[in-house]
C-alpha cells in the first residue's frame, strides 16, 4: 500500500504521478467498497437478494461502487497534484514568511513617516 504524501527534507523528491494515481485509486476503492457494502446490504434487506443470491448481489454492489469511486478518485488525485512550475513558484512566493527588518531599518522608516 502506498505511503501518504508527507513532508520531506529539502532536496528529496516526492512521489511520482503514477504513485499518486495508485494512491488515489486505492483510497477511492476502499471508500467504494464500504459504500457498496452499506448500499448493497440495505437494498438486499429491502428488496431481497434476487435470483443471484445474497453474496453475489452484495459483491456486485461493492465491486461496482469500488471501481467507480476508485476511478474518479485516481483521476482527481492526479489532476489536483499536477501543477506547472510557474504556478508553484508564484504560490511559494506569495506564502513565504514575512521578512523581519533589523532595528536600524525600522528607525529609518519611522523617521521618514514623521517628516510627512
Amino acid at each position: 500500500m502506498p505511503v501518504p504524501v508527507s513532508s520531506m527534507p529539502q532536496g528529496a523528491r516526492g512521489p511520482s504521478t503514477l504513485d499518486k494515481l495508485k494512491m488515489g485509486g486505492m483510497m477511492g476503492g476502499s471508500v467504494g467498497l464500504i459504500i457498496g457494502f452499506i448500499f448493497g446490504f440495505t437494498n438486499i434487506v429491502r428488496f431481497g437478494p434476487g435470483p443471484n443470491g445474497m453474496l453475489r448481489t452484495l459483491g456486485q454492489y461493492m465491486m461496482g461502487s469500488a471501481a467507480t469511486f476508485g476511478f474518479f478518485m485516481a483521476i482527481g488525485t492526479t489532476i489536483r497534484t499536477d501543477s506547472s512550475p510557474i504556478a508553484t513558484e508564484a504560490f511559494n512566493r506569495i506564502n513565504c514568511r514575512p521578512t523581519i527588518l533589523s532595528r536600524q531599518y525600522q528607525n529609518l522608516r519611522v523617521s521618514r513617516d514623521e517628516k510627512h
